[in-house]
């Protein structure tokens, strides 16, 4: 029995790196996030990550490699709210949304999960369409976005087209919900024009059935 002993803290003590690693990962990407929204891409440096996160600069680039990597993670992050290595349109409050059968309520709780979404994503949107012009990373970051988005909303679009309720196109029902949901539309009338997001959750729903809903004969 004294044999196992050996075997059993090497075990502990493997899972337990495993889990700090995972743990200073964690720590390193949420503080780069939170500085290029604070102080932007291009005038943050590892150096400045390392120090909020409390980790050496050596750290984050075993890691991670460079700064364009911890954006990227640093996007992954921000669009699902957490750590997990998840789908955006496979995660579980997303597939409760496409099982909804009924589109024009399907479209409504969209609207509103994508102004809860929002509240993340518009202020990572900003920093990196500000860098982009000067920051080849930034750049790539923002069509990585745009593509990533197309990709759920796609997949949205399919599955309001196999309900046979749409009123339009797949193609244009995925258009019109891709071009309103990177962010920008909540930030201009709810830090700008001062909406509640109850408002505009109602609003932008409101709209995506006006738009994309077949009305049924009077």
């Amino acid at each position: 029995m004294n044999s196992d002993e050996p075997v059993k803290r090497r075990s502990y003590d493997s899972s337990r790196r495993r889990a700090q690693a995972e743990e200073n990962r964690s720590a390193i990407v949420r503080a780069a996030r939170d500085l290029f929204i604070a102080q932007g891409y291009g005038r943050t440096t590892i150096a400045d990550i390392a120090d909020s996160a409390g980790m050496s600069v050596e750290t984050i680039y075993a890691a991670f490699g460079n700064k364009p990597a911890l954006l990227h993670r640093a996007w992954d992050i921000t669009v699902g709210g957490d750590d997990q290595d998840v789908v955006f349109h496979e995660r579980p409050e997303v597939v409760a949304i496409r099982n909804e059968p009924d589109l024009a309520e399907r479209l409504m709780l969209h609207a509103t999960f994508s102004t809860k979404t929002a509240t993340r994503i518009a202020p990572f949107q900003l920093m990196v369409q500000s860098a982009a012009e000067a920051e080849p990373a930034a750049a790539a970051m923002l069509e990585e976005m745009g593509r990533q988005r197309l990709a759920g909303m796609t997949v949205m679009a399919a599955g309001a087209a196999q309900t046979q309720q749409l009123a339009v196109t797949e193609d244009e029902c995925r258009d019109v919900i891709w071009s309103m949901t990177d962010g920008m539309l909540w930030h201009r009338l709810v830090n700008e024009r001062g909406w509640s997001n109850e408002r505009f959750a109602e609003w932008l729903g409101g709209m995506w059935v006006h738009l994309l809903v077949r009305r049924s004969p009077a």
